[in-house]
């Protein structure tokens, strides 16, 4: 178990949206310091989170981030993008790019960062993912999302016995700037955000926040025509 009163904690992502209101969420659970980071750390508005320079897709920026924020004991990885790239019309640096956004970026931060919560006596990994990982509707954002649904699930397993444990975050739209065109119901940022730190505090393997998505994850078992067409359900 890990007790978010008195953490460390490091959210990726953490100037606007989901990021932000894990930040909010954090402190009022009690978290000892939060670095909060962005592209351009003059974006985090906080007054007293720890602003911190990552680009997530830059070793070198994670690194460096790393090597800052050495006394880190929980690590949410909330940062993404959204290119949307089609397999078969768009071009193919389109998918590369979601790709690097959205699985190796989140996983180089906590390649990086690994060793440094089991320097501080273990703690607890947070990815974010998506009821997208289960439908494939939104081309190459949907496999970057299966592909860090996968990969946590390793690391859990891989963490464990050095003291981290891993919780996946599944979410369906949230209302923030990425889902703004989207006409259909949205989850609010700090409700999203308080349902994933009491999944960290119970080291839950993963935590489903809207109706949605638990009813996707429910139906896996029926197949892929069976959860698309239940998308109008």
């Amino acid at each position: 178990m890990t007790a978010i009163a008195g953490a460390t904690v490091l959210v990726t992502g953490g100037s606007r949206g989901l990021g932000r209101a894990f930040v909010d969420a954090l402190y009022e659970r009690g978290a000892k310091k939060v670095y909060a980071t962005a592209r351009d750390p003059r974006n985090i508005t906080h007054p007293d989170a720890v602003a911190l320079a990552l680009e997530t897709t830059d070793p070198a920026s994670v690194a460096a981030a790393a090597e800052q924020a050495q006394d880190v004991t929980v690590l949410i990885n909330s940062a993404a993008g959204l290119v949307g790239a089609s397999f078969l019309d768009s071009p193919q640096e389109d998918v590369r790019r979601e790709f690097e956004a959205n699985f190796f970026g989140p996983l180089d931060v906590v390649r990086a960062f690994v060793p440094v919560i089991e320097r501080n006596g273990g703690g607890h990994i947070l990815n974010v993912h998506s009821v997208l990982s289960w439908i494939a509707v939104a081309g190459s954002y949907s496999a970057t999302k299966a592909a860090l649904w996968s990969a946590t699930n390793s690391l859990r397993l891989d963490l464990a016995p050095r003291g981290i444990g891993v919780t996946g975050l599944h979410v369906g739209y949230i209302d923030t700037d990425m889902a703004a065109a989207v006409d259909a119901p949205k989850s609010s940022p700090r409700s999203v955000a308080e349902q994933a730190l009491a999944g960290i505090e119970s080291d839950a393997d993963e935590v489903l926040a809207d109706e949605l998505t638990r009813r996707v994850k429910a139906g896996l078992t029926a197949g892929p025509a069976a959860l698309h067409a239940g998308l109008s359900g």
